[in-house]
């Protein structure tokens, strides 16, 4: 159940991502600066307050936020390529 706790966050945070890729209403450049955001955030509310490892560990759900959509959307264009 531990494994689970932990990989939530970067499950849900790649489905908002993803999501929000997939609108037209947001410049997909934006997508990172709103993945840190987002990240930040839930490691704050996480941990309970503002502290320099909450700060790191919104990081790194943010980079595998970005890292999972990315991959999801090179996967995709490479099926429909071939």
């Amino acid at each position: 159940m531990d494994f689970m706790t932990d990989f939530a966050p970067y499950v849900g945070l790649a489905v908002v991502l993803y999501a929000i890729r997939q609108t037209e209403r947001f410049s997909n450049q934006y997508i990172p600066i709103v993945a840190v955001v987002l990240g930040v955030l839930y490691a704050f509310w996480e941990a309970g307050g503002a502290t320099p490892e909450a700060t790191l560990v919104g990081l790194k759900y943010a980079l595998l936020g970005i890292g999972t959509v990315a991959g999801i959307k090179y996967s995709i264009e490479n099926k429909l390529t071939k």
